[in-house]
């Protein structure tokens, strides 16, 4: 089990982020940011008839006021990752090395999340 809470330091414009357990299951857990960000963190994982499946998401939820009718309504966005990993053929060290390559292609000045919300590919 990681540490209750993990503390994320703040990186801009996301502040310190101080995620407790609010929930835990038998596959995962579901962890409240108790700083009041409205973030909540998702981690589950499964073990598949060919290997493990570990998925991690990160909700927020906002009050935002609906352009439309002017009321405010709570509103929730997420991200997520999800990592497949066969029973045989890839070390930990490999698996952290494909999914550190998925965030630094992400990364990347030439794709950036800005560019993958525009629908670039």
């Amino acid at each position: 089990m990681l540490a209750d809470p993990v503390t994320v330091a703040a990186a801009s414009p996301t502040p310190e982020l101080k995620l407790a357990i609010s929930s835990v299951t038998g596959s995962g857990t579901e962890r409240i940011d108790t700083n009041g960000g409205g973030y909540t963190l998702i981690t589950q994982h499964s073990k598949l008839a060919k290997g493990a499946r570990h998925y991690l998401q990160i909700q927020k939820t906002v009050n935002a006021v609906d352009p439309y009718t002017g009321l405010t309504k709570k509103q929730y966005a997420s991200v997520s990752l999800t990592i497949n990993r066969p029973l045989f053929g890839f070390s930990d060290a490999d698996m952290i090395a494909l999914a550190k390559a998925l965030t630094d292609y992400r990364d990347d000045s030439e794709v950036t999340t800005a560019r993958i919300l525009q629908f670039q590919s």
